[in-house]
């Protein structure tokens, strides 16, 4: 049973969420501010943490930087006004997906669902060929417990830049079109004014730093995708 935390000052619409996720099989327990959230998300290896960004005592972009700080907890970002930029600065502080609200309880659900299918690791042990550990240059990815090193140095991923980061890995040095890895890395396809994806990208160039020759490690292809450098 995957456990939730949600976290909204809206009392009845959380305790009605709470109710309505809980009948579907989820373990749900709730924050009503920003400082409380933080508190249980530090405490508790949640499966995933449904997020507020209008909360008193700390908003949630706040709850969410500090998060990060920590711990790669998957983050569904809930924002009333639902403006671009409140899902942009969400995506460049490390969520891996936002909602705008009013919403559907099940269109809550499907967006959880498919945040936590990206978040599972893949089963070890199968023989079907796939490597564990694969290494490209002096980046090593270990498919299994989720850890990236640059020479030999630990970087810490969220699930979906993981995500996002091992899909360009498997076509190192080939590009990978943007509608496939929208599909496959955010699990949705990306609409006409998305920037979600260059966003997810943009914190990955930051987090892994340059090639040892200076060189960016995943470069751009304008209007096709995205190309990770081999050395």
């Amino acid at each position: 049973m995957n456990h939730l935390l949600l976290a909204d000052d809206d009392l009845v619409l959380c305790s009605m969420l709470k109710r309505y996720l809980e009948s579907e099989g989820f373990h749900v327990d709730t924050a009503h501010d920003g400082k409380q959230a933080l508190q249980k998300a530090l405490a508790q290896d949640y499966d995933l943490l449904a997020l507020d960004v209008t909360m008193p005592a700390m908003n949630g972009f706040d709850v969410l930087r500090r998060l990060r700080v920590y711990k790669p907890t998957p983050v569904l970002i809930l924002t009333a006004r639902g403006e671009a930029r409140d899902s942009l600065l969400g995506f460049e502080l490390g969520a891996d997906d936002y909602l705008a609200k009013p919403c559907d309880p099940r269109v809550l659900e499907a967006h959880i669902r498919a945040v936590l299918r990206r978040s599972v690791p893949q089963e070890s042990g199968r023989n079907d060929g796939r490597a564990q550990i694969v290494t490209v240059g002096d980046l090593s990815m270990d498919c299994v417990t989720r850890c990236v090193l640059i020479d030999g140095r630990s970087v810490i991923l969220t699930k979906t830049e993981f995500n996002l980061l091992s899909l360009l890995i498997s076509k190192a040095g080939q590009v990978f079109v943007r509608d496939a890895l929208s599909e496959l890395g955010l699990g949705r396809p990306l609409g006409r004014y998305d920037r979600s994806l260059d966003v997810h990208i943009s914190n990955l160039r930051r987090k892994l730093g340059p090639l040892p020759d200076g060189r960016d490690r995943i470069l751009s292809i304008r209007e096709v995708g995205y190309r990770y450098l081999r050395q």
